[in-house]
């Protein structure tokens, strides 16, 4: 059978187990086996499948048995568990999955014992043979990644490794072997090692087993109630000092690394592309005799400010300024290409926390000893990850010795008056964030860069809404965590996310108006335009003169093609705010709907009279004085019009002007200039130009000089 079709067969069997549809389970096992003739698996699928019969057979005769409950839960378990022991059994012969490709090979390269392996890289270490220690910590870490269901004397093992603060550097690694090795298949053992880890001290070691506890616990999140020492587990974790703020922290980097290819396209079609652009200017700009020596202490020359300010570009740098700070993964898209050294083949180094004591390093080392500041920096700092300090000192390594002296000269001054700094400010909370962030932006480089990367589940296409499992839930069901995260959801954009958390705290505050603001603007944004109206609504009765609320239903009101409810609520906006000249122009717009163009004019001249600067209100001017037959008036407005930046529509409306008033010539040149305007799309002028018919024929052009007009533009059209 191929790998695609065990893989896919194996799915169905967890999907009947997560469901509890046990038989299913079984029959689906059973063609497995059968279709792969792994026969071997037989004998207990028979004695679980013979037990579950014996079990429904006391309950339909209706036997008490206190020990049934945890009877069928046991049969979950172990069915489960063959269920997973079957797959890996059938993809080692048949994928071509990497995973399953290092099952494969040979065990005696791998150590037998880990206790036994640990100390010879402490020897290693301690002899400073670094060479030897990198290549056995990575040995190390293929083991326990590719390691089968682990037993006592290695679960022993692996936790004296973790629990020794010796070599925190070597537990990070097991760590995310573990990691690893769990999103292949669950075993609780490796599970119960990860909390292990989440009990030390070291900080790196403590985020990185809290987070590999997070995805556990969400890829399995069906199956995780059939383990009661895993919730033991968490609450005694939960129990810490501190671990409610930094599980707050994890999740909500975790939403952050949403952003990351959000960020990456914005660079790649805005930044990257606009910088391209102004670049000639700027050249022209900063001519060499700007920076002579005459002219040195001078500053900046405001008109390159202005030329940046101007193009929008500063702006743009100041938002991912911003994102940077507040830790989002604005530096992927740089690094994309910088994963291609040697280093990067090895597996286990994509989840190496950074050291200049790395053997790469160390055995290529670029700088004297008063130069390391670049090597100082690198490893202090909070905003590169580990993945990309490796990759920015690899890039060093092709960059001439002279352009390397240069950059380090530029580094010893400021950079190291940034990293005193750093580090008279960096309190614990912030340590938390900066490792937190670092960690899952290495997992994002792993997952979306790793020449093999396909040959893994991505993570990262998950949800990954931690909060929303069960057994998590308890932890970050207080009103501070849940606005928390609500708050977030909402500020990036994730209405959807933030909803039901919205609704969550509004069950507990029922009275806050601003709860049913936020659950309607997430409702509005999800385009669920009648529910947030109805959320709106009440919000309104709890906060009748709220302005934020009301110019939502009134805008809802106008979505929904309702003019005469959306202008009761603009009117009502207008009596608490009489100088706002938007809430102006919608009552105009809401009386131009409702054809009462008189009083639609009164409104958008008023808007004209108190805002002349903008033009908004020209638009309408110019068509309800159409419409209603002022023509002249009409005709004046669009002249201004056109000589403003008009568009399609706006010749297309003054062609009606001047054909109405008789210059039918003039008005065929304004059409042909509509659809010139718009890429030439004669199908869509027509469409427009329909739907006017109504208001041409009202204004008196007869409907047989319709036809003729019109294919007289056709022939201007082909000229």
């Amino acid at each position: 059978m191929a790998p695609l079709e065990i893989t896919k067969y194996y799915n169905e069997t967890i999907v009947s187990l997560d469901n509890k549809e046990l038989k299913n389970a079984f029959d689906s096992l059973r063609q497995l086996i059968a279709s792969t003739k792994e026969y071997t698996f037989l004998d207990k699928l028979n004695e679980l499948h013979d037990t579950y019969k014996y079990m429904l057979q006391y309950r339909v005769e209706g036997a008490n048995d206190p020990m049934q409950q945890q009877i069928y839960y046991n049969l979950l378990i172990s069915t489960y568990e063959l269920a997973d022991a079957f797959k890996r059994k059938a993809l080692v012969k048949e994928s071509s999955r990497m995973y399953y490709a290092q099952l494969r090979m040979t065990d005696t390269s791998r150590p037998t014992k880990y206790k036994e392996a640990y100390n010879t890289l402490l020897a290693s270490y301690e002899a400073g043979a670094r060479i030897e220690f990198d290549r056995l910590t990575l040995e190390l870490f293929t083991a326990v990644w590719t390691t089968e269901p682990l037993i006592t004397d290695k679960a022993a093992d692996l936790q004296y490794i973790l629990t020794d603060e010796s070599l925190p550097f070597i537990a990070c690694v097991v760590v995310s072997a573990l990691t690893m090795a769990l999103q292949e298949s669950f075993d609780e053992r490796k599970l119960m090692l990860l909390f292990d880890a989440a009990d030390q001290n070291n900080l790196e070691v403590k985020i990185r087993a809290i987070i590999g506890i997070l995805l556990t616990l969400y890829v399995y999140r069906k199956r995780i109630y059939l383990y009661p020492r895993i919730k033991e587990r968490l609450a005694e974790l939960a129990e810490q000092p501190g671990f409610l703020s930094l599980l707050r922290t994890i999740i909500l980097k975790f939403i952050l690394s949403r952003e990351t290819e959000k960020i990456t396209k914005r660079l790649q079609t805005e930044i990257i592309p606009q910088m391209m652009k102004l670049t000639p200017k700027l050249n022209k700009k900063l001519n060499i005799q700007d920076f002579s020596t005459e002219s040195a202490g001078d500053g900046v020359n405001p008109e390159w400010e202005s030329l940046l300010e101007n193009s929008g570009f500063a702006e743009k740098m100041r938002e991912f300024s911003e994102l940077q700070m507040e830790g989002a993964d604005v530096m992927h898209s740089s690094f994309i290409h910088l994963k291609s050294y040697p280093f990067f083949q090895e597996i286990g180094n994509w989840f190496l926390p950074f050291t200049a004591q790395h053997s790469a390093i160390v055995g290529n080392n670029l700088f004297n000893d008063k130069d390391n500041v670049i090597l100082d920096a690198l490893t202090s700092s909070s905003f590169i990850c580990n993945s990309d300090k490796y990759s920015i000192y690899f890039s060093m390594m092709n960059i001439p010795a002279e352009q390397r002296a240069m950059i380090a000269t530029q580094f010893s001054g400021e950079t190291q008056e940034y990293l005193e700094h750093k580090k008279e400010i960096q309190n614990y909370h912030q340590k938390e964030e900066a490792i937190s962030g670092q960690y899952i932006q290495d997992l994002y480089r792993f997952y979306k860069i790793y020449p093999r990367h396909r040959d893994f589940n991505d993570i990262f296409e998950l949800p990954l809404d931690f909060h929303n499992l069960p057994i998590i839930q308890p932890y970050i069901s207080d009103r501070e965590s849940l606005n928390i995260l609500a708050e977030y959801y909402l500020k990036k954009k994730y209405y959807e996310d933030a909803l039901p958390l919205f609704k969550e705290l509004s069950d507990r505050t029922p009275t806050d108006a601003v709860l049913f603001q936020k659950i309607g603007f997430c409702l509005e944004m999800s385009e669920k335009i009648n529910e947030a109206l109805e959320t709106y609504i009440h919000a309104e009765l709890l906060d009748s003169n709220n302005k934020w609320t009301l110019r939502h239903i009134a805008k809802l009101y106008r979505v929904m093609s309702r003019p005469e409810e959306a202008l009761s609520y603009y009117l009502r906006l207008e009596s608490l705010e009489p100088d706002n000249l938007s809430v102006q122009i919608n009552i105009g717009h809401c009386y131009l709907e409702l054809k009462d163009y008189d009083q639609a004019l009164k409104c958008f001249f008023k808007v004209d009279y108190l805002d002349s600067k903008s033009h908004k209100a020209w638009r309408p001017i110019a068509w309800c004085s159409f419409v209603t037959g002022k023509y002249e008036q009409a005709r004046n407005y669009y002249q201004k019009i056109l000589d403003n930046k008009p568009n399609e529509q706006d010749f297309l409306n003054a062609g009606h002007t001047e054909w109405v008033l008789h210059n039918t010539k003039k008005a065929l040149n304004l059409y042909k200039s509509s659809i010139q305007s718009d890429n030439n799309n004669f199908h869509k002028f027509m469409e427009q130009f329909q739907q006017d018919l109504p208001e041409l024929k009202a204004a008196g052009i007869k409907e047989n000089d319709i036809p003729l007009v019109l294919d007289e533009l056709r022939y201007m059209l082909e000229e």
